[in-house]
């Protein structure tokens, strides 16, 4: 077994400054740490941070450890003389740390071999492809997305444990549960998104190559990687951050969540925003030989039903006829 460090290379005092040290509670500068670092096998200092850095409730009942060592050291005679009511209390704190830092250790090693393996960082990823739309997911906490096509989520499989954090690529909606002590974020690409408990819609990639929010119901902040673009977003407003400017205003677009909500909503639109609607949703390609067919304005509601039906309705309300390449879609006047 490798032998733990010569206690009598530090004082009581010293140890006790050590302990500060370890807990970053002693801000001072010192060369307790440094003289303890130099013959230290088994990297206390490392493993101190990990696990100050672990989000657990738990606290190490320092008494109840030292109370074991005490009954260890007494029942193998090793104290075996009384000493001074001082020295007594001086050596009683040092076995206390001795203690402390022995747990400490000991779980700092499961963590680390917990980490080597992968358990502690293990992810979950769904991915939709092109001919898949509203795919719905549930997460630990009971938030829902819905995932749009070509879309891809990343979150830790230990959600909700070490914060609320997903990943995404693509395009999805999302209606999360509130948590005033653990706020939600998106890390969409070129942008962050963090909420309490919102329903909203994130796009990664608009057409002008910006992250796009719209917010359904209650607020939300969206900024850019750095920090220096910080929008707060009310409901009924677009928010997109882009390299260099972000931009915040009011939805006019009924028919944004359409996607999702499977509901088309046109008073007096012309077929171009139609047909832009459709390209959009149905990842579909619409062709015309007359400029004046996109002109045309539309009143309906098309609520659930495939692209190809869509064309039919329109082509038949427009006396118009159709030629389908795969997903190209060629209109022409009869």
């Amino acid at each position: 077994m490798k032998k733990i460090n010569d206690t009598n290379k530090l004082s009581d005092r010293e140890w006790e400054e050590l302990a500060s040290l370890l807990s970053e509670e002693h801000k001072e500068q010192s060369d307790v740490l440094g003289r303890f670092m130099t013959d230290d096998i088994y990297n206390t200092k490392k493993h101190w941070k990990e696990l100050k850095e672990m989000n657990d409730n738990k606290e190490i009942n320092v008494d109840k450890a030292w109370s074991k060592v005490y009954s260890r050291l007494n029942e193998n005679n090793l104290i075996t003389k009384s000493v001074p009511l001082r020295n007594r209390i001086n050596r009683n704190r040092f076995l206390k740390i001795a203690a402390a830092v022995i747990i400490l250790l000991s779980i700092g090693s499961a963590l680390i071999y917990l980490n080597s393996k992968g358990i502690l960082s293990q992810k979950t990823t769904i991915a939709t492809t092109g001919d898949q739309k509203n795919l719905k997911i549930i997460l630990p906490d009971g938030s829902n997305i819905f995932l749009n096509r070509n879309t891809k989520l990343t979150y830790n499989t230990n959600f909700a444990r070490h914060g609320r954090k997903v990943i995404l690529s693509g395009e999805a909606f999302f209606d999360i549960i509130s948590d005033d002590s653990d706020p939600f974020t998106v890390h969409a690409g070129k942008a962050r998104i963090k909420v309490v408990g919102t329903s909203f819609n994130v796009i990664t990639k608009n057409s002008e190559s910006q992250v796009e929010v719209f917010v359904k119901t209650g607020k939300v902040m969206l900024s850019d990687n750095s920090g220096s673009q910080n929008l707060l977003i009310d409901p009924g407003y677009i928010g997109t951050i882009g390299t260099k400017q972000s931009e915040k205003r009011i939805n006019v677009d009924p028919n944004i969540l359409s996607w999702n909500t499977g509901k088309l909503v046109y008073d007096g639109q012309k077929l171009d925003v139609v047909f832009n609607d459709l390209e959009k949703n149905y990842e579909i390609e619409i062709n015309t030989d007359d400029a004046e067919i996109l002109n045309q304005p539309i009143t309906t509601v098309f609520e659930n039903q495939s692209h190809e039906t869509i064309i039919r309705i329109i082509c038949t309300t427009f006396n118009l006829s159709y030629e389908k390449d795969g997903n190209i879609y060629y209109l022409t006047g009869k």
